[in-house]
């Protein structure tokens, strides 16, 4: 299987896996406020349940009111590579 190609400069591809879609939508909400995003495509999140929700966001065009947030936020020290990645 062929790994995916990555997006464009400026773009990141987001994937939020939660218990309930009511909560993946909040996360997406979040980050729309923060930058410009494609619709978001749901997905089942395997057999415990849950929801996999996929969109793609554009860090290029960020509302002026976030720049402060952004440039505020700092890593937390619980920054671990999730099981899951490689």
């Amino acid at each position: 299987m062929k790994p995916p190609e990555p997006p464009a400069d400026g773009r990141a591809e987001v994937r939020i896996v939660a218990a309930s879609p009511e909560t993946a939508r909040r996360v997406a909400e979040v980050l729309r406020h923060c930058f410009a995003a494609t619709e978001q495509r749901s997905y089942p999140a395997g057999s415990d349940g849950g929801t996999r929700l996929h969109l793609t966001v554009d860090t290029t065009h960020t509302p002026q009111r976030a720049r402060p947030w952004l440039a505020a936020s700092r890593s937390s020290d619980q920054d671990r590579t999730q099981r899951d990645e490689v």
